[in-house]
């Protein structure tokens, strides 16, 4: 009898925490449901599922104590009902995604995610500052994106691309507004591809698009249309910016999986970065979507200044209660 105690003892203490990992994960999927668990645990909760069955097994081996089979017979049994027993339809996969997942991984990138906004905004304060030098201007600037807007062109010209309603200038100013759309969601993804090149190439694309935006804007501000220009783009642009910056710390994340991956390996780092970080740019992406709604209705019925920049001061807030707030339920990562 002694013998049994002393190795059902030994048997508990290799094995007890997974255990109780396994059952405090069960334990919030009775009280908040499958959606309150992290992507990392859902994803670990069908390998802690194995390691109680094969404790189980073995302990019908070698015949341990009635107690610790009845407690791990009772942990198999609500592991594999919680596992197998409903799946998830694919609406509540998705809505759980953007009310939970997504502003949670978000959260666990943030630091690569303020690292991009300040690297862009560095970028957009030194592009503004070529307000006076119209080389600099055209060197920035790509011919596509300034579509006749330089230091030449006339304070009535740029005005009327910010508010004329005719269908000449709504044309240009649509034109312009879908290259700017596709320009910031190309530099979006080629900030988070590029992560694995240990993060520079990222860097220097938040850092360009920036100085595009600043560019533009200094030109704006050079005729007195500084505050019109910011209430133009700032409606659209501070969700699809943020979306830049979201994948820009996505990517920048994985170059730091790969500079310093930890004590598991770079392959280990990289994979348990990289699902988090592709969580992130999947919900980035559907922002880039949100930015141009708001692009094609909003911006082009909406006129005045105090009006856009009230949208463009809600949207800001909006999305600040969003990313700090939504996906609390769930714990924080191991």
């Amino acid at each position: 009898m002694q013998e049994v105690k002393l190795r059902s003892s030994d048997f508990r203490r290799e094995r007890e925490r997974q255990w109780i990992e396994l059952e405090s994960l069960l334990e919030q999927a009775d009280r908040r449901g499958l959606r309150s668990l992290s992507a990392d645990d859902l994803h670990r909760l069908p390998a802690l599922y194995r390691v109680a069955v094969s404790s189980l097994s073995v302990a019908r081996a070698i015949s341990l104590d009635r107690n610790m089979l009845d407690y791990l017979e009772s942990l198999v049994a609500r592991a594999y009902i919680c596992i197998y027993s409903v799946k998830p339809r694919t609406g509540m996969t998705i809505r759980s995604f953007f009310t939970d997942d997504f502003p949670a991984m978000a959260r666990r990138v943030a630091a690569g995610i303020l690292l991009a906004l300040v690297v862009m905004g560095t970028g957009v304060i030194v592009g503004y500052d070529t307000r006076d030098d119209p080389d600099a201007y055209h060197a920035i600037v790509p011919d596509e994106m300034a579509q006749g807007r330089t230091h030449t062109t006339s304070t009535e010209k740029l005005r009327e691309v910010l508010y004329s309603g005719e269908e000449r200038s709504g044309s240009e100013l649509g034109f312009f507004a879908t290259f700017l759309f596709t320009h910031n969601a190309k530099i979006g993804l080629l900030s988070f591809a590029l992560g694995f090149a240990l993060g520079l190439p990222t860097l220097l694309l938040l850092f360009y698009n920036g100085l595009i935006l600043g560019a533009m804007a200094g030109l704006y501000a050079s005729r007195g249309l500084g505050l019109e220009f910011w209430a133009w783009v700032l409606p659209h642009g501070v969700t699809e910016l943020l979306a830049v910056c979201l994948c820009g710390g996505a990517g920048l994340a994985l170059s730091l999986a790969v500079i310093r991956p930890g004590r598991h390996g770079r392959m280990w780092a990289l994979s348990s970065t990289g699902k988090k970080a592709a969580l992130v740019v999947l919900g980035a992406v559907a922002m880039f979507f949100v930015a141009g709604i708001i692009e094609g209705i909003f911006r082009q019925i909406v006129q005045d200044v105090p009006s856009r920049l009230a949208m463009a001061v809600a949207t800001a807030g909006l999305w600040t209660v969003y990313f700090l707030l939504r996906g609390r339920a769930e714990p924080e990562s191991r």
